[in-house]
């Protein structure tokens, strides 16, 4: 049976203030794409929430010293999802806002696909799925051997669960009882031929992973509060294990007729639609 965290109470504050970020992680995710005109904005507004989850309270980070050996390290396997992470930076104070403006022009420091040699706070070059999970497994390996406290997070998607790598990375992060790792599977059911389902259904999620050694939960990953609290609950287990959250979300979040555009993993947005999504987005955060 698939496993479900229900959210706990959260301090107001604290949960107004995600909110608020994952607003502006949208609200500048849009900004960027402009900049082009199109892009992978479905998924970047899909994410926002668990990246404001994670950059605005959970990950210990520094943004004046990125390569703090101490920090958390967050990596993005789906290279192309940079529009949400490069304002989840901007967010935590890891890139100025207005550099946000430059995304994939000639010179930027924000290519399309995230890169670790290019941008501040940015882990590991993504964009080949199926590589993120075993780079995480050699990243928690070694922190462990350094009796490093610091977590590591690894955001995947459910078409990356068609690599067989992915797997593999599974069964080494169980072998060596990788408890300071954390997957999260950003299960919207987009991958660039269609339905994730229909082009190689993975369901039970959870249960492979569980059959892998893995802890896991499941919730909907643009609920706030659900994420967070989720996240804590996982980070503070006491087991040798390394754990997995799979979140449901919805292309296009807060967008209503993005959401409801029949192809969306690439995305054309019309020069007289962005105002409009916009204003979209307010409305939404404000229901």
């Amino acid at each position: 049976m698939p496993t479900t965290t229900e959210p706990a109470p959260v301090q107001t504050e604290r949960l107004q203030r995600i909110k608020e970020a994952a607003f502006r992680i949208r609200t500048n995710a849009l900004i960027q794409a402009e900049v082009q005109g199109q892009g992978y904005i479905g998924q970047a507004l899909d994410i926002a929430d668990v990246l404001a989850v994670l950059y605005a309270d959970q990950l210990n980070l520094r943004p004046e010293e990125p390569e703090w050996e101490g920090r958390d390290r967050c990596l993005l396997s789906i290279g192309h999802y940079a529009l949400a992470l490069y304002a989840a930076l901007a967010e935590a104070k890891f890139l100025p806002l207005e550099e946000l403006e430059t995304y994939a022009t000639d010179d930027s420091r924000l290519p399309m696909s995230a890169m670790a040699s290019y941008t501040p706070g940015v882990e590991i070059s993504g964009g080949s799925l199926g590589h993120g999970l075993v780079i995480a497994n050699g990243v928690a390996l070694g922190l462990k051997r350094k009796h490093n406290p610091a977590f590591v997070y690894n955001i995947l998607s459910d078409g990356e669960l068609n690599e067989g790598s992915t797997w593999e990375a599974a069964s080494v992060a169980a072998h060596h009882e990788l408890d300071n790792l954390i997957a999260i599977v950003d299960f919207n059911d987009q991958q660039a031929d269609g339905k994730s389902t229909a082009m190689l259904g993975m369901e039970p999620i959870e249960g492979k992973f569980e059959a892998f050694g893995w802890i896991t939960r499941r919730v909907d990953g643009n609920d706030v509060a659900a994420v967070l609290t989720a996240l804590e609950e996982l980070r503070a287990l006491e087991a040798a294990q390394p754990r997995c959250l799979v979140v449901n979300t919805k292309l296009g979040k807060g967008v209503d007729f993005l959401e409801d555009r029949e192809k969306l993993h690439f995305m054309t947005v019309a020069a007289d639609e962005w105002q409009t999504a916009h204003d979209r987005l307010k409305e939404s955060s404000q229901a």
